[in-house]
């Protein structure tokens, strides 16, 4: 399109837009080098930062043990727990081995198991499972000792205590670790509660062998602890022929006398 006519050729070079020249920029080019005293800065403050935070944690009493908190504890008395823990105040938090504390507190007899937790930021937490009596067994020098399912002694009683079976055994041994006692106490646990209240005695020749006595001399050969509803049932429909023994230990074949 040709220019209007009149206009000379220094006017329209006027008109033209100029053309702006590129800004410099204000800071470094991002490919200029850092200054090294800047690389020294930084990795000098990271260091001292690291270095504050280890001793924090591993020297200084801002985060050391003032307290030690045991839950869960019935039979065992606190102060057993702590003494088998051993966790002296004022040991930076960090430095207490919570597996190996857990371990010092689960010798002791009537525990199961333990769980012991840092509690940030100066307290370290006990958590205590104390072990549940299954059974009661005549002791020798009377009375009675309350095991665990492990057959582990829980505690001592003079008397039999209601809704705890009788565990009879011929063993004169320590019944710890025994399968019979195992196999017993699963027994108890899979059965109803309306028959499980009803137990007075149980004994285990074998695991396979587990026998409740109920009230009024009537027996029942349970066997293992599997298949525990299809026996209830047939016990429950058995039972109503008011008979003494009861073999239900085979279900499908069940026996009375």
């Amino acid at each position: 399109m040709s220019a209007p006519a009149g206009i000379s050729p220094q006017a329209r070079a006027r008109r033209r837009p100029a053309l702006r020249r590129p800004r410099r920029p204000l800071g470094p080019h991002p490919l200029a080098p850092r200054r090294p005293w800047r690389t020294v800065f930084f990795a000098l403050a990271l260091a001292g930062v690291l270095a504050a935070g280890a001793w924090t944690l591993f020297g200084s009493r801002l985060l050391a043990v003032r307290s030690v908190v045991v839950t869960g504890t019935r039979l065992v008395p606190e102060a057993q727990v702590l003494d088998a823990a051993a966790i002296q105040l004022g040991t930076p938090l960090i430095r207490v081995n919570t597996a190996e504390v857990a371990a010092r507190v689960e010798t002791i007899t009537q525990v199961l198991s333990a769980k012991v937790t840092r509690s940030w930021p100066d307290r370290v937490v006990i958590v205590v499972h104390e072990r549940t009596p299954a059974l009661a067994v005549a002791g020798p020098g009377g009375g009675f000792d309350l095991i665990d399912s492990h057959g582990v002694v829980v505690e001592w009683v003079a008397s039999h205590p209601f809704g705890l079976p009788l565990y009879q055994t011929a063993s004169t041994t320590s019944l710890r670790g025994s399968p019979d006692v195992s196999a017993a106490a699963a027994v108890l646990a899979e059965l109803p509660q309306s028959l499980r209240v009803t137990v007075l005695t149980v004994s285990a020749p074998s695991p396979e062998q587990v026998t409740l006595g109920l009230p009024s001399g009537v027996t029942v050969l349970w066997g293992g602890a599997d298949r525990a509803g299809a026996k209830a049932q047939e016990l429950a429909i058995l039972m109503q022929t008011h008979a003494r023994y009861y073999d239900v230990s085979a279900p499908g074949t069940a026996l009375t006398k």
